[in-house]
């Protein structure tokens, strides 16, 4: 059994965290570097643009993989690469196609990566049970997961619960990405903007 954790331990414990600044600060305060986040949002929102300028906001703390299971090394993903400007990052941002079992290998190297993103969950085939490995047994790496959608709810029951278990949700609407928890910036409602035209012709349209 361990040790309970008293008042005293709590609040005098130390925490890594994002120390990002503008928008990305406004929006989503300074989360920890490590555990797990959501991403979740309908298609044609800005989801792809929006995890490509994370990495490369990420890339700033420490180096970041993309695992890209749906677009891979296609064309689509080779012209968002380009759009986004992510070569300007070097080798602080690396694009792999990788399951659970190979991404574990790949993690358990020395001085592996410490931020991932994964597009998408769906395309993982993971269970709850390897969710919950990943996260235990690499306590110092962020994971951070798009989901496909099912209606208004991520798609599929596993991803409900990851939701649910994540640091921090992020929603993607109209270009925008909004925190839904349990992170919120000063600004949240706002929302951070990933391609103003698109922003200012959605958000124009829906009041």
């Amino acid at each position: 059994m361990k040790k309970a954790i008293s008042s005293t331990d709590l609040l005098a414990k130390n925490y890594d965290l994002i120390k990002w600044e503008g928008e990305w600060y406004d929006n989503f305060d300074e989360p920890e570097a490590s555990g797990s986040w959501f991403i979740s949002g309908h298609s044609g929102n800005g989801k792809t643009s929006f995890m490509l300028e994370l990495a490369k906001e990420l890339s700033q703390f420490d180096r970041v993989l993309f695992n890209s299971l749906e677009e891979g090394t296609s064309r689509t993903m080779q012209k968002a690469w380009r759009r986004h400007n992510v070569s300007d990052c070097g080798r602080k941002i690396q694009l792999i196609k990788e399951k659970y079992e190979d991404l574990k290998i790949r993690l358990n190297k020395r001085k592996s990566p410490r931020f991932i993103i994964t597009d998408s969950w769906q395309y993982t085939g993971m269970t709850f049970e390897q969710y919950l490995d990943l996260k235990e047994t690499f306590p110092d790496k962020l994971f951070i997961w798009n989901s496909q959608m099912d209606g208004s709810k991520p798609l599929g029951k596993t991803a409900i619960r990851i939701q649910y278990d994540a640091d921090l949700k992020i929603w993607i609407e109209g270009f925008k990405a909004f925190s839904k928890g349990r992170y919120l910036g000063k600004f949240y409602a706002d929302g951070l903007t990933i391609w103003d035209e698109g922003a200012q012709k959605y958000w124009s349209k829906t009041g």
